[in-house]
């Protein structure tokens, strides 16, 4: 990890020079960087991501710790959200094409409130039976989907055709990024606390964190400058 932040601190110099060689072609190109919409988007990608592959490593422990599921009532509770998803995806497209970046804050509200649903289900409620849990995730299925499915598109709009390539790169290393840290913060918050309490508590807590990344990714796209919608 200290090498990889030594790199990190040395791709700047290193590309910038390289920019300023005759023909000279970087890796990045660092006015992408420097670009106000496309430097929002990364954190919109980063906490996003951070708030995906996480949730469904926090859920499948709670489902076979907490609640005592086999692996397959796991697969098999999971599965209308993953219909959900694909479903929504199909029009998350368009809708986002005519509503801009507001498509994309509404379905970062339908995610909280599908984690908000599952935190009182699992909070006040007794422990849920597959079929319940399994309709409360269709929400947040739902909602993941109408960000997901627009997002990048949205976030490279902007960039030129020339750096396409680079800003591409840039994007898909971001959310490589927040994906890992995602499953690091929350795999380490799930465990401390289940060591320290109870699988019950433990969800609650990587819900509770969950929520406020994905409003921060809310917060972000309020602020990324508007795209305008393509003529119909």
């Amino acid at each position: 990890m200290a090498a990889g932040l030594l790199m990190l601190a040395l791709l700047w110099p290193l590309e910038r020079r390289i920019e300023r060689r005759r023909n000279g072609l970087p890796l990045i190109h660092l006015a992408l960087l420097q670009d106000r919409s496309f430097a929002i988007g990364l954190l919109v990608v980063f906490f996003f991501t951070f708030a995906n592959i996480s949730f469904y490593l926090m859920l499948t422990l709670y489902m076979q710790l907490g609640l005592g599921f086999t692996p397959l009532q796991s697969g098999t509770t999971m599965l209308p959200s993953a219909i959900a998803f694909a479903i929504v995806s199909r029009m998350a497209g368009p809708r986002a094409q005519r509503r801009g970046v507001i498509a994309l804050i509404e379905g970062c509200g339908v995610q909280i409130a599908g984690l908000a649903a599952l935190g009182a289900a699992i909070a006040v409620f007794p422990p849920p039976e597959p079929s319940q849990l399994a309709f409360l995730l269709v929400i947040f299925g739902a909602g993941q989907a109408m960000v997901m499915a627009p997002l990048y598109g949205i976030v490279l709009t902007k960039v030129p055709t020339a750096h396409a390539g680079s800003g591409g790169g840039v994007l898909s290393t971001v959310q490589q990024v927040g994906n890992a840290s995602g499953v690091a913060v929350i795999g380490a918050l799930f465990y401390a606390v289940l060591a320290a309490d109870s699988a019950r508590y433990a969800f609650l807590a990587c819900v509770s964190t969950l929520a406020v990344a994905i409003a921060i990714t809310a917060g972000f796209l309020h602020v990324l400058s508007p795209v305008r919608p393509q003529e119909s």
